[in-house]
This record gives C-alpha cells, sequence and structure tokens, in this order.
C-alpha cells in the first residue's frame, strides 16, 4: 500500500473510525469501464461529513435562518487505493482527526463490502461568522462533542 503522508499507520489509523454514512455507487457516477469516477469520493465525503455532522447536532443550528455560524470546507484530498465498481456498496467513514480553535481537520476512509480500503482522504473544515466571512470558535461544547465522535 501506498505511503498517505497523514496516516502515520493505515492499522492504528483504520481503527480509530467509529462513524460512518453508507453508499452504494451509481451508474452515472462511473466512467466509460465501469469505475468510480475520480471526483466522486469528494462528494462521498460530503454526504457523510453532513450525517456526522447531523450525528453530533450541528447541521441543525447552521441551517437555522439567521444563525450566525455556518461550516465552509478549506481544504479537501483523496487518495486512491484500490478500483471502485458500478453497484459497489460502500462505507464512508469520517473522524476528527485535529480540532483547531475554529477549524477541524477530518479524515475519511472508504471501505468496500469486503472491509477494503479502497480511498482515504482528509480535509479542513472551518466554521466562519456569516457577517464577517472570519472563523468563529468553537465553543468548549462544540470540541467535546466533535472529539466523542
Amino acid at each position: 500500500m501506498a505511503r498517505i503522508g497523514y496516516i502515520a499507520s493505515m492499522q492504528e489509523w483504520e481503527q480509530e473510525f467509529k462513524f460512518y454514512s453508507p453508499v452504494k455507487v451509481r451508474f452515472s457516477e462511473t466512467d466509460m469501464y465501469g469505475h468510480l469516477n475520480n471526483t466522486v469520493p469528494f462528494t462521498y465525503f460530503e454526504m457523510a461529513r453532513i450525517e456526522f455532522f447531523k450525528e453530533i447536532g450541528f447541521m441543525g443550528n447552521w441551517l437555522k435562518p439567521g444563525y450566525p455560524f455556518i461550516p465552509v470546507v478549506a481544504d479537501l484530498q483523496c487518495d486512491f487505493l484500490k478500483q471502485v465498481f458500478f453497484d459497489e456498496k460502500l462505507r464512508i467513514y469520517v473522524k476528527a482527526n485535529k480540532i483547531g480553535n475554529s477549524s477541524v481537520d477530518l479524515h475519511y476512509m472508504g471501505k468496500n463490502e469486503a472491509g477494503e480500503v479502497c480511498f482515504t482522504g482528509r480535509g479542513t473544515m472551518v466554521q466562519i461568522s456569516r457577517e464577517t466571512g472570519k472563523g468563529a470558535p468553537w465553543t468548549d461544547e462544540m470540541k467535546n462533542l466533535i472529539s466523542k465522535t
């Protein structure tokens, strides 16, 4: 397996995930060879990230009209390890790797039904103020909720 810079030990890293969201590869997400288009895991990361934040109770507030904060993705990357094909069932795992003042470094892992890691990812999400567009600090309660999942 290729070395991935944000993963020190794949075995340890893999075991740290608790939360996942299931997905089934649609025909429209594949190329003419029947395998998953390389842009699609980013959509899967988004879907799983939203479910992750729903699970800990953040999405409800962020979606309320007039709520002063919103989440934005600052960066996102994906490393491909194994081909994925049409109609495969995957689990997209999400975990918080590092929590900053107003940001969180999220890690992602896509596994097939055989339990094989097909792709990994990481990205920084920042909570910003709607008014200023600047980072808005997490509360201690929010940090606690993120770190538990």
